[in-house]
């Protein structure tokens, strides 16, 4: 007897032996125990997945010798007929190979006829996107409304080429692509009915290579019993399917996580002999990335359906989520860029070696202070510094002390220091709310106060606090309307304290700011006009200056840019 392939010789003969695709099986069972069924059934999915297998068992469902039943008898004639493929009355059509619209005309001739032998005349259209349009057209009709006896069942691996007028005559079932865990499941009871022997990951790796298919898995069982002979092995699977050996991965991150630059290259090199597909190889590395951040976020979602749950749950503690982000995302843009690197090693290598190059800081940004605050030392002479919160930070001992204590010296810029360092320097000490778009008036005002303290020629540090608190107070007056600054009562401890030398010219200034401010809301003395000048190109400087020492970043950097 001629040996029969894997996918015939355990080809479904039930809707029991059927694996996944519980959805549509639940329907057909449901129509068929309660009898409400319909004339034109369309089964859509991807190749291997059960359409045709679904459609024949359905026929026999119809065609039973016992009745319409979910679970015909497979031992009367018509049972053994269609599993046999010799129904008189199942006509299976292939689209692929009679598109034309003759070919369907004559196939509809002999819709009126009876059936011979079963209860209906089925007719199974494989393939059914195939045909012609003016095939689709001459089915339309019949495939409305056929006879009582005709039942239609279609078959398509693209229901998107399907006419809308002929989905909207048929109920549709979309078969989906199986899944690893089914397609490895059905293939051990297989092997084990074979009296094959196995291992577990090699079976994995075969499900994963059939990408949803039970009869590519089947296929590629056969192929892996052909090459393994007694037994089927994980290396031997490997070699056949030409992928990449786990533990060449494994290695890889090892690598990254030590840090390792000639690991790397070295087991690159190693595996450059047999030539390996540098792109799948990528793809490994980005899988096993993903399932290193499962681990991380959800432990226990992580099985060991790859044989490699030790391995990913001790990896994946010595990474941080930052790292692992970081290298995901590098290894898909390294992928991107793949077809543009001069050898598909290079690339490879230029991609791992990109992974150890660029590595997150994986602190945020308040830790990263804390850890830069210098410690207490006897040498740096600082002490920690009590925070409201009562822990204590480390902060130099000038820092801490008052501005009496801590000296005037502190203040004085530098001999090496640039020219405006002190008009920086005090910018710095201004809030951000004082640095603001000050007002014409307030302009005017501030350089009519910086004119006056100018003039007087007292140094700041000789004028006591509360000297320099009343002429503040008697400067804001300067302002349309304001009045004479010897007729304050205010001014009159002030002019009694400062110079007598430079009386006469505060007198005169504020005799003109007075006469002036009766004609003129906004016009000031020419002397002091000119100062204003020079003082707005001075705040300019000192503006463009504060600019760069504030290091404003996005949308507030651009209005300050333009200001």
């Amino acid at each position: 007897m001629s040996y029969q392939v894997l996918a015939r010789k355990y080809r479904p003969r039930f809707f029991s032996e059927m694996v996944g695709q519980q959805h549509v099986l639940q329907a057909l069972i449901n129509a068929l125990e309660t009898g409400r069924l319909h004339h034109a059934y369309l089964f859509s999915g991807t190749r291997g997945v059960g359409k045709t297998s679904i459609a024949r068992i359905l026929a026999k469902c119809l065609s039973c010798e016992q009745g319409i039943t979910a679970t015909p008898c497979g031992e009367c004639t018509s049972c053994t007929e269609i599993s046999g493929g010799h129904f008189v009355d199942l006509i299976e059509v292939d689209a692929a190979s009679r598109t034309r619209v003759e070919d369907t005309r004559e196939l509809l001739d002999n819709v009126q006829y009876a059936p011979t032998k079963g209860r209906f005349k089925i007719y199974l259209i494989d393939e059914v996107h195939m045909l012609s349009t003016h095939s689709f057209n001459a089915l339309l009709k019949t495939l409305e409304e056929p006879p009582s006896h005709v039942k239609f069942l279609l078959a398509t691996t693209d229901p998107q080429k399907l006419p809308a007028t002929i989905l909207s005559r048929c109920l549709q079932f979309t078969l989906k692509n199986l899944s690893a865990e089914f397609i490895t499941g059905h293939l051990k009871h297989l092997l084990t009915t074979e009296s094959i022997s196995f291992d577990e990951q090699a079976l994995w790796s075969l499900g994963h290579a059939a990408d949803g298919s039970m009869r590519d898995a089947l296929s590629l069982t056969d192929q892996a019993i052909a090459f393994c002979q007694s037994q089927i092995t994980l290396d031997a699977v490997s070699q056949m399917l030409g992928t990449i050996d786990p533990q060449v991965v494994r290695h890889l991150i090892d690598a990254l996580i030590s840090h390792d630059g000639m690991k790397i290259l070295s087991v690159i090199k190693g595996v450059a002999e047999f030539s390996p597909n540098y792109g799948q190889m990528l793809d490994e590395v980005l899988f096993t990335l993903h399932r290193l951040t499962i681990a991380q976020q959800v432990p226990e979602a992580i099985d060991n359906q790859y044989g490699d749950q030790e391995f990913i749950l001790e990896k994946a503690q010595r990474l941080s989520p930052e790292e692992l982000q970081l290298f995901y995302q590098m290894a898909l843009l390294g992928k991107k860029d793949f077809a543009l690197a001069p050898s598909p090693r290079s690339g490879f290598e230029m991609t791992m070696l990109r992974l150890l190059a660029f590595r997150p800081l994986g602190v945020s940004e308040p830790e990263r202070l804390e850890q830069n605050l210098p410690r207490a030392d006897s040498q740096s002479g600082t002490k920690p510094l009590e925070s409201s919160s009562g822990q204590t930070n480390d902060m130099p001992e000038t820092m801490s002390k008052p501005p009496a204590e801590a000296g005037v010296a502190n203040d004085e810029p530098d001999s090496h220091a640039p020219a405006n360092y002190a008009e920086t320097t005090e910018l710095k000490k201004k809030p951000i709310d004082e640095i603001s778009i000050r007002t014409p008036e307030q302009r005017a005002h501030e350089a009519a106060e910086s004119q006056v303290l100018a003039n007087t020629g007292v140094i700041e540090n000789e004028i006591s606090s509360d000297i320099v608190a009343e002429l503040e107070e008697s400067l804001e007056v300067l302002s349309p309307g304001a009045i004479d600054i010897q007729d304050n009562p205010q001014t009159r401890p002030i002019e009694e304290k400062i110079q007598p030398a430079n009386d006469e010219r505060i007198e005169t200034q504020a005799t003109e700011i007075k006469s002036d401010a009766g004609v003129t809301s906004h016009v000031i003395s020419s002397a002091v006009t000119d100062d204003i000048q020079q003082q707005g190109e001075a705040a300019n400087q000192q503006w463009l200056d504060c600019y760069e020492a504030l290091s404003f970043q996005g949308l507030l950097g651009s209005i300050a840019a333009h200001m």
